[in-house]
């Protein structure tokens, strides 16, 4: 680092040096124009086990497998998942690259606001950052919902006079993002240890699920298993149906940027930090495969899972295999444990977006919610407003539950939307704008093709999110995150036109990159 970088590189007194990270980190923040005042306490293995409790990927499966079942059945999750995992990784190929680039905890607008063409990069960061920022709100809500689910049926399991209601999911979703909260504020420091502590709890847990049903379970032919599509959706075509049910796999596979709004918190990010994204999809998407193979083969009659009165048809799946509702209910506590985990991960995430963004002056009351205060060195006023955002989603579930479920659907769509629109930006960048900037982690001569093959396939997998599960539609059964999604980008726009373009400049503004 020469001196003109030791100049520009500002840090927080409070950040102990050790948390300053490395000469590459401290370059990079003096590039960004950005001020360190998060500590830098991750590494490769605990960034691995931040990843992989984030996405959860085999433990979501066992909770949205049901969905499938409908259109295209075990077939089409166990194919859907393969072709989705080998698309997504050319996206977080591309992610990760960019990654490399900038490694910020802004992210995708950060990306877009560097990279798109100079006339529409002001407008289209701003969008991308708030479909980032609602995005990962409401998956953290979505995810806290789902473990009240599993909570309530492990209750019902163990006592059949138990009746489920709406304010008791409501109570335990709140119970469950304040514990999350209180660990990411008054323990936040302790985060790096519990990530590789769960990592390993992660990967030894799948196998406490999978050896009992193997061997206990009854065993459904090959043919059956993995090779019989089904179309109880009503659809007109089994092809339709299995594009529709292709999506429900794909949603433990939509997130892998959670450790890029970590990487102000990574020592020597730049190059950590994409190594972290790849060697996470991998051993995440075998687990999932696991699962996938397990279920299919040992779920038994799928009528009376799906007609379980618990409510969750995994859990029922281990109390017909076991036998047992003590070790159906040991089985269920590894994934409440585990999805807790997430949930305490996605606090971080989704906080670190939300700051980040409001950093760069994005939202209302941006300079209020974007102060780390001293000492604390997280942004505790983002970790607050991420409390308040779910706690007022999970009251929507008392009035209800199809509400909550089409707001929590909205995380994916957002999400994928983010990655179509900054891997479009990298695209127009090698093709017509300015060489890109130096990088620690290169796709190389790979990098067109890889970015190409990305959007591609995000793009009809973006378009199904937004299509019911089953016809003909119900208010119930209607998936309203299109009319979310709309509602989310006309709120933004509205904001951007009256009060944003004054006040948003994009982090581009403050790069200063050397030639």
């Amino acid at each position: 680092m020469n001196q003109e970088d030791l100049k520009r590189f500002e840090y927080d007194v409070s950040v102990p040096a050790k948390y300053r990270g490395t000469t590459a980190d401290q370059r990079d923040m003096a590039m960004l124009g950005k001020k360190q005042v998060l500590r830098r306490n991750f590494k490769f293995v605990t960034m691995l086990g931040f990843a992989s409790t984030v996405m959860a990927s085999w433990e979501v499966l066992l909770v949205l497998f049901k969905l499938t079942l409908l259109t295209g059945g075990f077939a089409n999750l166990f194919w859907g998942f393969l072709v989705n995992v080998c698309g997504m990784l050319f996206v977080y190929a591309s992610i990760a690259e960019l990654a490399s680039m900038s490694p910020t905890a802004g992210g995708q607008y950060h990306w877009v606001s560097e990279f798109a063409p100079q006339r529409v990069q002001k407008p289209l960061s701003y969008l991308v950052g708030w479909l980032s920022a609602i995005g990962w709100q409401v998956y953290l809500a979505g995810v806290c919902f789902m473990v009240s689910g599993i909570i309530q049926a492990l209750i019902a399991l163990n006592d059949e006079s138990y009746v489920p209601q709406r304010w008791h999911a409501t109570l335990i979703t709140i119970a469950i993002i304040a514990a999350a909260i209180i660990f990411n504020t008054f323990l936040a420091v302790k985060l790096p240890l519990i990530e590789g502590i769960l990592l390993g709890l992660h990967i030894c847990g799948v196998f406490a699920i999978v050896i009992p049903l193997w061997v206990m379970g009854s065993r459904a032919p090959a043919e059956t298993a993995l090779l019989t599509y089904v179309n109880q959706g009503g659809w007109d075509s089994m092809g339709l149906a299995a594009l529709i049910g292709m999506v429900t796999p794909l949603n433990v596979l939509i997130g892998y940027d959670c450790s890029v709004h970590m990487s102000e918190e990574i020592s020597d990010s730049s190059l950590v930090l994409p190594r972290a994204i790849m060697w996470s999809v991998a051993p995440n998407a075998l687990l999932g495969l696991l699962v996938i193979i397990t279920l299919a083969f040992t779920s038994g009659d799928l009528e009376r899972v799906l007609s379980t009165p618990t409510g969750e048809p995994f859990i029922q799946i281990f109390y017909d295999v076991t036998g047992s509702r003590a070790a159906a209910t040991v089985m269920a506590s590894i994934v409440v444990i585990l999805l807790c985990s997430c949930c305490f991960s996605e606090v971080a995430t989704s906080s670190r977006q939300l700051w980040s963004f409001a950093r760069d002056r994005g939202f209302p009351a941006s300079s209020w919610l974007s102060e780390v205060q001293p000492g604390w060195n997280i942004p505790v006023r983002a970790v607050l407003v991420s409390f308040v955002v779910v706690s007022a989603l999970a009251c929507i579930n008392i009035g209800s539950t199809t509400a909550l479920r089409s707001i929590s659907s909205l995380g994916a769509v957002a999400i994928l939307s983010s990655y179509v629109v900054v891997i479009g930006t990298l695209i127009w960048r090698r093709l017509y704008g300015a060489p890109l900037p130096p990088r620690r982690w290169s796709l190389g001569r790979f990098g067109l093709p890889v970015n190409i093959i990305a959007v591609c396939f995000i793009l009809p997998m973006w378009f199904f999110a937004f299509w019911p599960v089953a016809t003909p539609v119900t208010v119930e059964s209607m998936n309203w995150a299109s009319v979310i999604f709309s509602g989310v980008l006309g709120i933004a726009a509205v904001y951007y036109v009256v009060r944003g373009r004054f006040e948003y400049d994009g982090p581009v503004a403050l790069v200063k990159r050397e030639e």
